[in-house]
């Protein structure tokens, strides 16, 4: 059987460890391993359990240390990663052999790894070549919600990452917890904005000097119809479960589960904790 791994992406501070965390404790209450990967060289803090973590290999802080290098924290983390491509060895070792393990890798924070360098999309072909079917999810801060131009920004962003990757892709928001009253019954419109939403936000929101261009960014996104998001409020187990719900079947992994019967169940499991099959 195969094995798969989630990589969460998206902006510094849109809550990526804070999501890796909610899923793997959701899946626990399933009975349902899974092993969390911190691939960011410059996390100080997370609350997940870490399989493997980069920093056993390469910190940012030992790039920026090194007086030949002479790096910052921008190129230094671009160079944590590159040394991670190529010494791929230790993550293979570290994630070991077991059929049908799931990963849930949690990515830097810095955009150009996804959007235009091609440093991510060697990372994946290397996981494919071990036989780890991968998906992409991909966080967006809901606050970008209150500035829409900061919302079609990260749109913008969203969609780079799936052309660039190729991937299986859902797009997130996340901190729906947070949002105001008013912004959480006007949710529903930025899930799967239209052409005629967004230029009518822009509108009266952004400097008229820039229409042609805001005209010209929204009819570029609703060309593509790509760009949809799913919300999640962690304070939320139906949320939690509707996404995750999502991404198995983007990873396909009701096809791949084996049938179980009753005596194959944990006290407290039910049929819908592999895949929310039901008979």
């Amino acid at each position: 059987m195969p094995r798969y791994a989630q990589l969460v992406m998206g902006p510094a501070g849109a809550g990526k460890s804070t999501y890796v965390h909610t899923v793997e404790q959701h899946y626990n209450v399933l009975h349902r391993k899974v092993h969390c990967i911190n691939l960011d060289p410059a996390a100080e803090f997370f609350r997940y359990e870490v399989q493997c973590d980069i920093r056993e290999l390469i910190s940012v802080d030992d790039v920026m240390e090194d007086s030949e290098l002479k790096f910052g924290p921008n190129g230094g983390l671009v160079f944590c990663m590159e040394y991670l491509i190529n010494n791929t060895e230790w993550l293979d070792e570290c994630l070991g052999a077991v059929e049908d393990d799931y990963f849930i890798i949690d990515c830097p924070g810095q955009i150009e790894l996804y959007t235009h360098m091609d440093t991510m999309s060697r990372f994946i072909k290397t996981l494919e070549s071990w036989g780890i079917r991968v998906c992409a999810v991909y966080l967006l801060d809901s606050q970008f919600l209150v500035e829409p131009s900061k919302f079609i920004a990260g749109m913008c962003s969203a969609l780079s990452a799936m052309v660039q990757l190729q991937l299986p892709h859902v797009n997130v928001l996340t901190k729906i917890d947070l949002l105001s009253a008013k912004d959480k019954d006007n949710l529903d419109r930025w899930l799967d904005p239209s052409q005629l939403t967004l230029e009518g936000i822009l509108t009266k929101t952004s400097n008229k000097r820039h229409a042609n261009l805001s005209n010209a960014l929204c009819k570029l996104l609703d060309d593509y119809s790509l760009v949809h998001f799913v919300p999640l409020n962690i304070e939320d187990e139906d949320s939690i479960g509707d996404l995750c719900l999502q991404i198995d079947l983007m990873l396909q992994i009701n096809e791949d589960a084996e049938p179980r019967g009753p005596a194959d169940l944990q006290d407290g499991d039910t049929e819908s904790g592999f895949g929310d099959e039901t008979t």
